[in-house]
């Protein structure tokens, strides 16, 4: 991906955008929530990615000519990422609330500095482990406050979290001046048909789809999918990671308000406050970033003044 930051971009334009994007990813909860009713999820996974590949493939028709060894090699090992990814992300959502899920989904934010911490050995701020311990006790809390404790569900879908932030590690490490569009597509190849072999290896009992189910694969495939990649390669990259990442902390909040006006989803207290301490685990080292670079911004443009 070229990083051209010659022209100016609105920030107004840029967040709205990404705040866009973080409705339909939260959108995706809810519509793999419904589409469970009738399709079980990793078959639900398989169509929902072939239909991705197929919209992306027919976008990058034009494309195709560009399509090299080092983008298959480096999108296949990104796209195993991913798989893993949204593999955990099914069968977690299968197993707990979609709100539960999206909190327990954005502990990804914690998730990296951890995993460069031990195998880079990069340092982990104090805001960090402060984050870290919030989060801790934000799902002692959902294990307490809920029916069911902390269900399988719950931990599949932490580990998910960590799968999340692994993904976008293996993007930031892997991926250099690559088309981003061909390399989406080989992604969304690579976690087809790894859906498909584990659909084949574990059958699921007969099903049917009806309208209900077809809808909501359509809207998974294309919206949190193909639309939502897009945007985030093409808007992200005109503002800071750490400003992203406190817009991508609304992605639990639509899955929460989803959950509650769409599913009928109710949480007790306990819950509540345990989801309000995972929202402040993931909201406070960024928050402190941000503030941080603002004041540098600060900084340099009095200096060069």
């Amino acid at each position: 991906m070229n990083d051209n930051r010659s022209a100016p971009v609105s920030q107004t334009k840029v967040h709205l955008f990404l705040v866009l994007t973080t409705l339909f990813w939260g959108g995706s909860f809810i519509f793999n929530k419904l589409g469970f009713r009738e399709i079980p999820p990793l078959p639900f996974l398989a169509m929902r990615f072939s239909l991705a590949t197929l919209v992306m493939g027919i976008f990058c028709l034009p494309r195709l000519g560009g399509l090299s060894r080092t983008i298959i090699r480096r999108g296949t090992m990104v796209g195993l990422a991913l798989a893993a990814t949204n593999v955990s992300f099914v069968i977690g959502l299968s197993g707990t609330s979609a709100t539960r899920a999206g909190f327990l989904n954005n502990l990804f934010v914690l998730f990296i500095p951890l995993i460069c911490f031990l195998i880079w050995r990069e340092k982990v701020d104090r805001w960090s482990m402060a984050g870290i311990l919030l989060a801790l006790g934000g799902i002692w809390e959902l294990a307490q406050g809920g029916a069911t404790g902390f269900s399988r569900g719950d931990l599949i879908s932490t580990t998910c979290a960590l799968f999340i932030a692994v993904h976008i590690i293996t993007v930031s490490r892997i991926l250099k001046d690559d088309d981003v569009y061909l390399v989406s597509l080989v992604q969304f190849i690579t976690v087809a048909a790894i859906g498909i072999t584990l659909t084949i290896l574990f059958p699921p009992p007969p099903f049917s789809i009806g309208p209900l189910a077809a809808g909501s694969l359509a809207y998974c495939a294309i919206f949190p999918t193909v639309v939502c990649f897009t945007l985030q390669n093409s808007w992200q990259r005109h503002t800071t990671p750490t400003h992203a990442g406190l817009v991508y902390t609304l992605d639990p909040v639509w899955s929460m308000l989803g959950g509650y006006l769409v599913l009928g989803e109710r949480l007790t207290p306990g819950e509540w406050a345990g989801c309000l301490l995972i929202f402040a685990a993931v909201l406070l080292p960024l928050t402190i970033r941000q503030l941080r670079e603002s004041r540098l911004r600060s900084f340099y443009r009095q200096e060069a003044a």
